[in-house]
């Protein structure tokens, strides 16, 4: 053998020998690079994003996470405050669900006109939830209710039942029995007759003590809870005008009490698969409101927690396990 072909079988050797002792290093960057897209996949997924839509003219502002081949999740927020308070659950639920949040009209990011110029009510709320809705050209979801939520969502229930796919109620009523007593003193009576002294009463739900009492009373630890919350309430709150269109929602929450009766019959007709989700220490929306629900839909769950009016604030975690076992099977 020539010196050539000598030199050439050592190199073919060496070349061979070099493969097989660098393949595990190349099999593991290929791997490191696999799982840094799958993380970098997951992550663009778990992200949320702030959108708008125009929806009747006026502009809507939406929170939105995960991935649309997931089942969706329309998340219903509270009064005082908007699609923020679910800055928490939405991240913890974007792995398997699609997440919408919106921000109605007069809340939030969402456009605030005058109740000179907008009338006020649950029902045109939930118009521009729906129209939302609409343009997201969503076939089906889940919808979760807490505070006012609850009259929106049962509204798009009503209009919609073929595509409500189950329900999460979180401190919502659909029944007299979950009104506690403080409220009714207030409400009862501008629900009778809308006048000064009534009206007065029902200013007492937009003081800044009333605000952070929402978020405070009844919570298993007080000092886990952000005051951002109701600062931030408290500041959208104050804007002129606002307390006018309140006041009208104060008053027009009426025609939800008489929207009860006709939201029973749908549950006991359609049966959709329910999680009740509830802060026992409510004083707003009292435990008695949560049992109430088992009588038109006897295999709904019900899962207590420790806590207030808010019961995210301090079991975010928790409750985004219970829609998972619930909805996902996981």
């Amino acid at each position: 053998m020539n010196k050539t072909k000598i030199l050439s079988s050592a190199a073919v050797a060496l070349a061979a020998s070099a493969a097989i002792f660098f393949q595990p290093f190349s099999m593991a960057s290929a791997t490191a690079a696999k799982v840094k897209t799958a993380h970098h996949q997951a992550a663009k997924m778990n992200k949320t994003y702030y959108r708008y839509a125009t929806v009747k003219g006026l502009k809507v502002f939406y929170r939105e996470a995960g991935d649309r081949k997931n089942p969706t999740i329309v998340l219903l927020h509270g009064f005082p405050t908007s699609s923020h308070m679910y800055r928490e659950l939405i991240p913890a639920l974007a792995d398997k669900f699609h997440l919408i949040a919106p921000d109605y009209i007069g809340f939030g990011q969402s456009d605030a006109p005058a109740n000179t110029d907008f009338k006020y009510t649950f029902a045109a709320l939930t118009e521009h939830v729906d129209g939302l809705l609409e343009q997201l050209n969503l076939p089906s979801y889940i919808l979760y209710m807490q505070d006012y939520g609850g009259p929106v969502g049962f509204r798009l229930f009503t209009d919609h039942p073929e595509k409500v796919k189950g329900f999460v109620v979180q401190n919502t009523n659909a029944y007299m029995e979950g009104v506690g007593e403080a409220p009714k003193k207030v409400f009862l009576p501008l629900w009778e007759k809308r006048d000064a002294a009534s009206e007065a009463a029902a200013r007492s739900f937009l003081t800044a003590d009333t605000t952070q009492f929402q978020y405070t009373f009844g919570a298993k630890n007080p000092e886990a809870i952000s005051p951002d919350n109701w600062t931030i309430d408290q500041a959208l709150l104050d804007r002129k005008g606002t307390d006018a269109y309140q006041i009208d929602l104060l008053e027009d929450y009426k025609t939800n009490v008489a929207a009860y009766d006709a939201w029973h019959v749908l549950f006991k007709k359609h049966q959709p698969k329910t999680l009740i989700v509830w802060g026992k220490n409510d004083p707003f929306f009292i435990p008695a409101g949560a049992e109430a629900f088992k009588k038109d839909m006897p295999a709904a769950k019900i899962v207590w927690y420790e806590t207030g009016h808010f019961a995210l604030e301090e079991h975010a975690a928790d409750i985004a396990s219970e829609i998972k076992a619930a909805f996902s099977g996981k």
